[in-house]
């Protein structure tokens, strides 16, 4: 199978399941959809092979139309806040996780074959104490052929906000690991929100960003 033109969908769902059920019905013209903040749902409790308690069995949000791709958890407090999605009508680019390139619950790499070429997308949700940025900068990383790291950064800044005045400390770590990957801001067609205030004391952000 050879592919020309993947179609791309992310969004931070903030553990709303009904959101991501609505986004896997609907969004059917896309290839893949990138998720951040996840919401995991308890099955069932099952026998512990490490201790006497029994444990719980959780797991994402499935569709019969998507496959779904999620770093397994150790515990609760290891559970993934990414997971991507991909449309079974694309399955024979043979994609795969990437866990031993980058094992990280904040950051999910997934590759793909295309055209006789490995080709890797990235996903990443950066908490408010830049976890994942920390991690990324961190680490030595030898991956090429990245065509996209999306994700919600949590990052204000008026390099990509006109309304916000300030510049972040932040944007310059995030902007040493794009650059580490050869990729390069995408800037919108038009600057809207991406991240609507619950309340009228705090104005709308803009922290969902794309490298191309």
């Amino acid at each position: 199978m050879i592919c020309d033109v993947l179609k791309l969908f992310s969004q931070n769902i903030r553990k709303n399941g009904l959101i991501v059920n609505t986004i896997l019905e609907t969004q059917t013209s896309f290839n893949i959809i990138f998720i951040q903040e996840p919401l995991w749902l308890i099955i069932q409790s099952i026998p512990s092979s490490t201790s006497c308690e029994r444990e719980e069995l959780v797991r994402v949000p499935h569709h019969p139309n998507w496959l779904t791709f999620a770093r397994s958890p150790t515990n609760q407090s290891d559970l993934p806040r990414v997971l991507t999605y991909v449309n079974i009508h694309i399955y024979l680019l043979h994609f795969s996780l990437q866990n031993d390139i980058l094992n990280h619950r904040d950051i999910f790499c997934i590759s793909f074959f295309n055209q006789g070429s490995i080709f890797f997308l990235i996903n990443i949700y950066s908490d408010s104490s830049q976890s994942a940025l920390k991690y990324l900068k961190d680490t030595e990383i030898n991956i090429h052929n990245i065509i996209i790291m999306v994700g919600n950064f949590n990052i204000r800044d008026s390099l990509w906000n006109s309304n916000f005045p300030f510049h972040s400390s932040h944007s310059d770590t995030l902007f040493d690991v794009a650059n580490s990957f050869f990729l390069e801001i995408s800037k919108p067609i038009e600057n809207l929100p991406t991240r609507f205030s619950n309340n009228d004391r705090d104005s709308n952000s803009i922290l969902d960003l794309v490298f191309l």
